[in-house]
C-alpha cells in the first residue's frame, strides 16, 4: 500500500500546501493514463473529473513531446501552465483544472511528493456578475420549449438546481407528499433538499407515467437496470432493475456506459437540452448570453428579490460558503432602478438638449 501526501490543498495567497497523508492501494493497471482513470475512479471523482484530467495528462505529455512525466519535473509543470496562459489564453478556472490534474497525477498516480508541488501558485480566478433573466425573459423562453424540455427548464428555474442535478434525478428523488425534491450527491458530492413546485406536480406525475411504461418495456424486453452509484451496484445487484431507481428524465435509446462497457438506458444528455434552451433563447429574441445554468442564476436571483433570507437561498443552492450566494446580492443591488441615475433627476427639457 503505497503511502502518500495529496498535493491538491490550496493554501494561503493560492498556493498549494500538502494534506494530510493518505494511504492509497497499489495500481493494477499498467499504462499511464489507464493508471490515471483507475487511480480516479478509486477516489470517486466523477466521468467529468475523469475526462477532464485525462485531456489535460495527454496535453502535458504532447507539450513536452510525448515524454513520460516520470522524467519531468517543476520546471516542465511550470512550462505547460505558461503556455496555456499566455500562448493559448487559457481562463483562470481552466488553468487551475490543469494544475489540479497534473498534481494529482504526480502525487496520486506516480508517487511522487516534491518540493516543487508546494511551491507552484493557483491564478486566483475573478468574480464575474451572473447573467441573469428577468422574470418576462423566463416566461418567454419557457414558452418556446415544448415536451420534457419545457419540463426540465421548469424545473430548472422552479428549484435552482444545476441541470446535471436534475438529469440524475431518479424517481425515488421526488417526495409529493412532503413536497420536495432530493438532490443526491450534488456537487462537491453533498446531498440537499430544494421545494418542489406546486405547479410542476402534475407534469411531473404525468413524467412519471410516462417513465414507468419506458420502465416496464425494458423489463419485458430482459433490457432492464440502470446505473447505481459507486459499490450499490455491487451490494444490491437487482436495486438497479426497480422503478424507484429509474431515471426521472430517461433517454429514448440504450446506450453504452463509456466506464464499464455496459449497454443499458442512461438519463438525457445535457447537451441535447442544452441545443433545445438556445433554439428558444432565440426564438425569443434574448440577446443575453444564457445557457441552462442561467435559469439557476434567474432563480436564484428573483428568491433574493421577493425577500427570501439569503441563508435559505444558499441552503436551496447548496452552496458551502455564504459569499458565493452574495453574488446575487450585487446584481440586485443596482438592477430594476434600485437606484436613480444623476442624469434621469435633471428632468425631461433637459436630456439631450446639447445633443
Amino acid at each position: 500500500m503505497t503511502v502518500l501526501s495529496h498535493p491538491i490543498a490550496a493554501g494561503a495567497r493560492g498556493a498549494i500546501r500538502p494534506a494530510p497523508v493518505v494511504e492509497l492501494p497499489p495500481l493494477r493497471a499498467v499504462r499511464l493514463l489507464d493508471q490515471l482513470r483507475e487511480r480516479l475512479r478509486m477516489v470517486h471523482y466523477s466521468l467529468r473529473t475523469e475526462e477532464a484530467y485525462l485531456h489535460w495528462v495527454r496535453a502535458f505529455i504532447r507539450f513536452h513531446g510525448r515524454r513520460h512525466p516520470a522524467e519531468l519535473g517543476g520546471e516542465a509543470v511550470e512550462a505547460f501552465l505558461r503556455h496555456l496562459a499566455v500562448e493559448r489564453g487559457l481562463s483562470a478556472s481552466s488553468h487551475r483544472q490543469a494544475l489540479s490534474a497534473l498534481l494529482f497525477l504526480y502525487g496520486k498516480v506516480l508517487g511522487k511528493q516534491l518540493p516543487w508541488m508546494a511551491e507552484i501558485g493557483r491564478p486566483i480566478p475573478k468574480r464575474r456578475l451572473p447573467v441573469v433573466l428577468t422574470p418576462q425573459e423566463v416566461q418567454a423562453v419557457l414558452g418556446r420549449l415544448d415536451g420534457v424540455h419545457a419540463l426540465l427548464a421548469r424545473l430548472l428555474y422552479g428549484t435552482g438546481l444545476r441541470i446535471a442535478e436534475a438529469l440524475q434525478l431518479r424517481v425515488k428523488d421526488l417526495d409529493f407528499g412532503q413536497r420536495v425534491v432530493i438532490v443526491r450527491a450534488g456537487k462537491g458530492g453533498k446531498d440537499r433538499v430544494v421545494m418542489l413546485p406546486r405547479s410542476l406536480e402534475g407534469a411531473l406525475r404525468a413524467q412519471l407515467g410516462d417513465c414507468r411504461a419506458v420502465w416496464a418495456d425494458d423489463q419485458a424486453r430482459g433490457r432492464g437496470g440502470v446505473e447505481l452509484p459507486h459499490a450499490l451496484e455491487r451490494k444490491y445487484p437487482r436495486a438497479g432493475e426497480s422503478f424507484g431507481w429509474f431515471w426521472v428524465f430517461p433517454q429514448a435509446q440504450h446506450s453504452t456506459d463509456p466506464r464499464s462497457g455496459v449497454v443499458r438506458r442512461h438519463h438525457l444528455y445535457p447537451e441535447t437540452f442544452q441545443r433545445a434552451f438556445k433554439r428558444a433563447l432565440q426564438a425569443a429574441g434574448i440577446d443575453k448570453a444564457a445557457s441552462p445554468h442561467t435559469l439557476r442564476h434567474s432563480f436564484a436571483t428573483h428568491l433574493l428579490a421577493s425577500g427570501s433570507d439569503i441563508r435559505t437561498v444558499q441552503e436551496l443552492l447548496g452552496h458551502a460558503d455564504v459569499s458565493t450566494t452574495m453574488i446575487y446580492t450585487h446584481v440586485l443591488r443596482l438592477g430594476g432602478g434600485a437606484v436613480t441615475s444623476p442624469l434621469d433627476r435633471l428632468g425631461g427639457a433637459h436630456v439631450g438638449a446639447g445633443l
